[in-house]
């Protein structure tokens, strides 16, 4: 399995490449509607300044090449650097490690060997079979739309976030940690949609690593 891995990974380094994706207009669901709450703007902006946290949890990936979990060590978040470590014994996977910031990622396997690249997205599913949009994630993760690119948000009956749709992806909010202190309630669990592509994460654990 780790010859098939490196295979894809040397091919993906020697290839490249590209993608390219448009927001869906469809129909608003049933309960829910586009226009924000009254103090969206003001829950946002403390959203986007929680830019240096941890959370722990787990990772669950339904496509229809592979389909398998994760847990997740830590997440850290230092800007707009990451550092993630995961856990599992789907395709040998064992620890993996990605640390990267936009545009660039390093992936440590569980023997050492180490894999680098521009795309990040595409060297983790040479690595994985996972399709992972690592660098929205960071935003999605917190109940944020990614800066780049169209979006269009919709809210509960509560004025709460219930599902971002960006990039061919249908993000939905399934669940909230109550807000700590100064800080705005964080998600609990996260689904992304994508055709039959569905990515869960379950957040454990938030920390704020704020300096």
């Amino acid at each position: 399995m780790r010859r098939f891995v490196r295979a894809c990974l040397a091919l993906l380094l020697a290839t490249g490449i590209s993608a390219c994706s448009t927001i869906r207009l469809d129909p608003l669901p049933e309960g829910l509607t586009d226009q924000p709450p009254a103090d969206w703007q003001a829950r946002s902006a403390k959203l986007n300044r929680f830019d240096h946290w941890q959370l722990s949890g787990k990772l669950a990936v339904r496509q229809p090449s592979d389909s398998g979990t994760a847990i997740i060590n830590h997440w850290i978040q230092q800007g707009e650097a990451y550092d993630l470590a995961l856990s599992s014994s789907f395709l040998g996977m064992g620890s993996t490690t990605l640390k990267g910031v936009p545009g660039f990622i390093e992936l440590t396997l569980s023997d050492g060997e180490t894999y680098r690249s521009a795309d990040p997205d595409a060297l983790v599913k040479a690595a994985t079979g996972w399709q992972l949009p690592l660098q929205s994630l960071t935003w999605w993760i917190r109940g944020l739309p990614a800066p780049d690119g169209d979006f269009r948000l919709l809210f509960d009956e509560n004025g709460e976030l219930a599902m971002i749709r960006q990039a061919g992806w249908e993000i939905r909010y399934d669940r909230w940690h109550k807000p700590q202190g100064d800080q705005t309630a964080l998600p609990a669990r996260v689904t992304a949609l994508k055709e039959q592509k569905r990515v869960r994460v379950v957040v454990s654990n938030w920390q704020d690593l704020t300096p």
